[in-house]
């Protein structure tokens, strides 16, 4: 029972008359998670200041969101800081809050459920205690280095601080996330509890209010001087190995930060507050926080009226088919898998168990995963399914064999999904009962690791079908790209000429390893010729087959000569690159090494593709294009997204490039028509303006320099 309710408008708090704990619950209005806005600051500064004298025995903060403790900083104010200076008063009012518990006269106590996540675990850091619920949506961490920055309310050297330097930066520079079971083996709770005892076990904890944890002598060694200077080198070693410092300057920031010493609070807490603001406005952090948003947006387009998908059924064992299945059953779906081979049906359950086991650890939840997927060689399951998924391989005529056989089965309100990676639906619709309920629901391989799907509208898919595939896509955890039917749709309409560039390339005599470097060094996840191989260069003939004659695409002979030959990639051992077991792989051949921006002709069609999408309807808008791109293909997420890094080269410097390009290779890299679409023009400017803007205010004395830690220069 409680004798004093006071309510805000972020948080409320009582007071237990048998035992004097005050309960400070979050619960911001009108929205679904609490975030830590500069107003929820000051609301929690002002009941903390009324409380510091007051005669209670230790205060709980607690949530009243289903979703979750506390999501982090308000992420939205990000965007509105211009310079250094504008960005330091905002982290240093957050360092000050979190100051503040941690001198708190009485026990502080965190009470965690679900997602607790940045600033929302920098203020549980704070606290003397953490008592987690134990289930499978708890999860705490600090993934700030996903949007450029790293945690700047005090959590880069609170949490070496309480579970040891190793960890903690180890959390830190991946920004991973753990759950309850895991956040008590290293330290990170006190306590870890089901719901139903999670009051009584705060209460009795702050109760019994015993010394508050730290870190042993063997955790707190990695931190002093000079050992720390030899695990910072090793820090940044692993980190080199996976961002480059000149596009994403956040890690290499927190291990300098680190490596000057964070065991000292007076001196590590101005140097983070001064390394986290200048990180918040640069191009990195912008871009990435761009892209979290749109991440926000993709995913509430599948929150819809819509009923929820129960049963999926999949119709296809090769790659593809096995891994929608495995991911389907993975995310709570009743799956039925369909396929012609008994020995693929048998490996589509292991690779499941496997999956499941490296996500989810837990033996009884692995279980239900593997009794979610049925194997179902006949087909039964198409006629219980709310969702039917074709994933065979790319052939019009086989898909539409098999539709007329799928379709009589159907109950009248499932939908059926195409997982076609080119073929248009309305070819795929002809022959159909009914093409209103056809959509495609173009998955990437692997399925398990590529966050995107394109839902594709035909000419006929009605609304209700496509609600139902947005709303199938967020609940298999998958960010929705809606794109009309059309070649290639998005993603692979971008990517195709972008690859039949580098072959050309080939052809010229430049190296292999130069041609892919040349992609790596700007920013993309893998060269273009890698990923053919690992796509399969039959599999990438077949698509640029179907898109040649809409796109006036030149196929090199040398695709057809290499397919022809078998070829095929890494799935054959040899392809672009020469593929062995136990070695990295191999050029196939060698040619020129040559200096220059290979990267400016390599992007060209890619651009020009994605802008001929926008002209034509393809994808709503330059932003979702941005989103498809990055999301579907791993387009250098620090610049972005094409679109926005079109915006960032500016009109005068886009048009010179494309000039060039076409003075020296001919006319398929000549500026495509799509440029000139009235709408993508004003979305430009305005982006331009914006970069200009923000890059002089940021570079103004105003704003302080430009001194990115450990920057390299930037390559061609």
């Amino acid at each position: 029972m409680s004798d004093h309710l006071c309510i805000g408008t972020y948080w409320r708090w009582e007071r237990d008359e048998t035992d004097h704990i005050v309960t400070i619950t979050a619960d911001a209005p009108d929205a679904g998670a609490n975030t830590l806005s500069k107003a929820s600051i000051e609301e929690l500064n002002a009941i903390l200041a009324e409380l510091e004298d007051a005669s209670i025995a230790g205060v709980i903060f607690r949530s009243a969101k289903p979703a979750g403790f506390i999501a982090g900083a308000d992420v939205s104010a990000f965007g509105q800081l211009r310079t250094e200076r504008e960005a330091l008063p905002l982290i240093q009012e957050g360092q000050a809050l979190m100051d503040r518990i941690d001198r708190f006269p009485h026990p502080t106590l965190a009470l965690i459920h679900g997602h607790c996540l940045g600033g929302g675990l920098e203020l549980a850091l704070a606290c003397r205690y953490r008592v987690l619920r134990d289930d499978a949506a708890t999860r705490v961490g600090l993934p700030e280095i996903k949007l450029g920055i790293f945690p700047g309310f005090g959590g880069s050297w609170r949490l070496p601080r309480l579970i040891g330097h190793v960890p903690a930066m180890s959390l830190m520079l991946a920004g991973a996330t753990v759950d309850a079971r895991k956040a008590k083996r290293l330290g990170l709770a006190d306590v870890i509890t089901p719901e139903r005892l999670e009051q009584r076990a705060a209460h009795d904890l702050l109760q019994r209010a015993p010394q508050p944890r730290r870190a042993g002598w063997l955790a707190r060694l990695p931190g002093v001087w000079p050992l720390r200077t030899w695990v910072a080198a090793a820090l940044r070693g692993q980190v080199r190995d996976k961002a480059n410092p000149s596009h994403y300057p956040a890690p290499y920031a927190l291990i300098e930060h680190w490596a000057h010493g964070v065991s000292d609070s007076t001196t590590a807490q101005p140097r983070e507050a001064e390394q986290v603001a200048h990180l918040l406005v640069s191009p990195a952090a912008r871009s990435l926080t761009r892209l979290f948003f749109l991440r926000e947006r993709m995913k509430k387009l599948g929150k819809n009226d819509a009923p929820a998908p129960r049963h999926v059924h999949v119709v296809g064992d090769g790659v593809m088919g096995r891994g929608i299945a495995s991911w389907c059953a993975l995310n709570g779906l009743r799956v039925s898998l369909q396929g012609l081979d008994p020995k693929l049906l048998g490996r589509a359950v292991a690779e499941t168990a496997k999956l499941a086991k490296r996500k989810l650890k837990d033996p009884r939840r692995v279980q239900q995963v593997l009794d979610r997927l049925i194997p179902d060689p006949r087909g039964d399951g198409a006629a219980r399914a709310d969702i039917v998924i074709e994933a065979i391989f790319e052939n019009q005529a086989a898909k539409r064999e098999l539709f007329a056989q799928l379709e009589p089965k159907m109950r009248p309100d499932a939908v059926l999904a195409s997982n076609t990676s080119a073929i248009p639906l309305q070819e795929l619709a002809k022959g159909l009962i009914d093409p209103t309920r056809l959509v495609g629901l173009h998955f990437f391989n692997p399925v398990a690791r590529m966050p995107l799907i394109e839902v594709v509208r035909g000419p006929q898919s009605s609304d209700e079908a496509i609600a139902r595939a947005l709303r199938f896509a967020v609940t298999v955890d998958k960010l929705p790209l809606p794109v009309t039917s059309s070649p290639g749709f998005l993603v692979n309409r971008a990517l195709m000429p972008y690859m039949l560039e580098a072959v050309r390339m080939m052809d010229e005599g430049i190296d292999t390893r130069c041609i892919d470097q040349a992609a790596l060094a700007f920013g993309m996840p893998m060269g273009p010729l890698r990923l053919a191989d690992t796509v399969g260069l039959d599999v990438c003939l077949s698509v640029a087959e179907e898109l040649a004659p809409t796109l006036k695409l030149e196929i090199p002979a040398r695709l057809r000569v290499m397919v022809a030959d078998g070829l095929l990639g890494e799935k054959s051992g040899q392809g672009f690159y020469q593929y062995a077991a136990a070695s990295e792989p191999r050029a196939s051949e060698r040619g020129q090494w040559v200096d220059g921006p290979l990267h400016q002709r390599l992007m060209a069609p890619l651009l020009n593709e994605v802008a001929a999408c926008l002209a034509e309807g393809v994808v709503e808008d330059p932003d979702m294009a941005d989103a498809g791109m990055v999301f579907g293909t791993g387009f250098a997420p620090h610049l972005g997204g094409p679109m926005r890094y079109a915006a960032q080269l500016g009109e005068s410097e886009l048009a010179a490039r494309f000039d060039a390009l076409e003075r020296a290779h001919g006319p398929r890299l000549a500026m495509h028509g799509g440029w000139s679409d009235a709408t993508l023009i004003d979305w430009l400017q305005q982006q331009e303006t914006t970069h200009a803007v923000a890059t002089s205010q940021r570079h103004s004395p105003q704003g302080g320099g430009d001194h990115p830690v450990g920057a390299v220069p930037r390559a061609c």
